[in-house]
């Protein structure tokens, strides 16, 4: 049983390197080598701003990533949000190290469960695969962007090189920083640019641990119910954005409207996956209509996969959830899917850090409207941007006063850090009582 006092203690340590290393990215950025000749100067709240948004992978920005940056500060951002990205993946193994100096039973339980190894005994795989894919993913995707930056954009072959090794680690990781101060909008006709910063993104956020699985796919019979609902969830969801994104926007001329029908179908497709992960733009997310928004809303919530570089609440919570519902309204006793039985303890986690995030959500609306005069849609957009560290914006980020822009550092920190640490926390906080007390049925409805 793991007792109160060995879980606090390594998720503080997980806590604080987090804080250190965003503590390092604020120093560096704000250094004069790291700006561009020209810029203004680089205040504190710009560069703990940025820092954050690139260790927590967000992407929201205060200032021109492309032109307030030099090609050190460039560089310092792309080492950040790499080591958001395969750091919060890695740490607990770290952790696990330098807590017990030995991988013991109780260090891979913890790991076990900050990686959502899906056995103890896939830890060490897991951590191998978060390495060896990254670099794979990354070191692909780069050759695919900077030839076709070279080739097809009349890039030089070192800027092209340069372009495709920082974009690729920006999309694998859902940093969502561009080196273009409209984002992606200059490239919405190409599929040779769009298609691997989708691939990715989409890979990244599906989490390690479903990678793991399917590397190992010839030792297992069967999936496991957690690849099938990431899996089955994660295209549902792409696909169901791209459709109601296409269908709203097709002929609206602030989107999707002045695009071709091929190019608008390869817009709608790239935001439905950059809304769960990426945090890239190609089209004027401003511009969307209400109802695109309040979709827009619900993918950035739900995020990505489990113990993948993408944010959210993910999506196993969110269809674990769905599940409860829909056996509840069927009448069984257990939650089931494809003839398993979903443990109890996990939906009473799915709907814990369900109903705290929501909490978080809400709490920073409510913080951030007085602060501002901006309508509700566009706080509430960037609000849930930043807690389910997805990047995507409506343009207001930079035009909030200091207060607001402080207060989304604190959404994208808890949103990174803090979920993952309660996730930690309620998967290993449990205690076995020798007695339990009598049932009553409230009345609920």
């Amino acid at each position: 049983m793991i007792q109160r006092g060995q879980l606090t203690q390594p998720t503080a340590v997980l806590v604080l390197i987090f804080v250190l290393v965003i503590a390092l990215g604020t120093a560096l950025l704000m250094l004069p080598a790291a700006r561009s000749p020209g810029a203004p100067e680089t205040t504190f709240l710009m560069a703990l701003f940025t820092s954050t948004s690139a260790v927590c992978v967000t992407g929201l920005v205060v200032v021109d990533t492309a032109t307030h940056w030099s090609p050190t500060g460039h560089v310092i951002l792309m080492i950040l949000f790499q080591l958001g990205g395969f750091g919060m993946m890695t740490a607990a193994t770290l952790l696990g190290f330098l807590v017990n100096r030995q991988m013991r039973m109780k260090s891979k339980l913890l790991l076990q469960t900050e990686t959502h190894a899906l056995a103890v005994g896939d830890v060490k795989g897991i951590a191998k695969i978060v390495l060896g894919m990254t670099l794979l993913v990354e070191l692909l995707m780069a050759i695919c962007l900077a030839l076709r930056f070279w080739w097809g954009h009349e890039m030089s072959f070192a800027q092209a090189l340069w372009y495709g090794v920082f974009h690729s680690v920006s999309a694998f990781n859902s940093a969502g920083f561009a080196l273009w101060s409209d984002g992606l909008t200059g490239f919405v006709g190409d599929p040779w640019i769009l298609s691997p910063v989708m691939l990715a993104s989409f890979i990244g956020g599906l989490g390690f641990p479903v990678l793991h699985e399917l590397m190992r796919r010839r030792r297992r019979a069967t999936l496991s119910l957690h690849v099938v609902l990431t899996l089955w969830g994660t295209t549902f969801l792409y696909v169901l954005g791209a459709i109601v994104f296409f269908m709203a926007e097709r002929h609206r001329p602030e989107t999707l409207g002045v695009l071709s029908g091929g190019d608008a179908g390869m817009a709608a497709l790239f935001t439905s996956v950059a809304a769960r992960s990426s945090g890239f733009n190609v089209i004027d997310l401003g511009q969307l209509s209400q109802f695109s928004m309040t979709l827009h809303y619900a993918l950035m919530f739900i995020g990505g996969g489990s113990a993948s570089t993408a944010g959210g609440v993910k999506v196993t919570t969110f269809f674990v959830l769905l599940l409860v519902v829909w056996n509840e309204i069927r009448g069984n006793q257990d939650v089931e899917f494809r003839r398993r039985r979903i443990a109890e303890s996990a939906q009473r986690q799915a709907l814990t850090l369900l109903v705290l995030s929501s909490a978080s959500v809400a709490l920073g609306v409510m913080l951030l409207l007085p602060l501002s005069d901006l309508p509700y849609h566009l706080v509430l957009y960037e609000v849930i941007s930043a807690f389910a560290n997805v990047g995507s914006s409506t343009g207001i980020t930079a035009n909030l006063p200091a207060g607001g822009q402080f207060l989304l550092v604190v959404l994208m920190f808890i949103g990174r850090v803090g979920v993952v640490t309660l996730a930690v926390a309620l998967a290993m906080n449990h205690t076995r009582r020798p007695y339990r007390y009598p049932e009553e049925k409230p009345i609920v409805g």
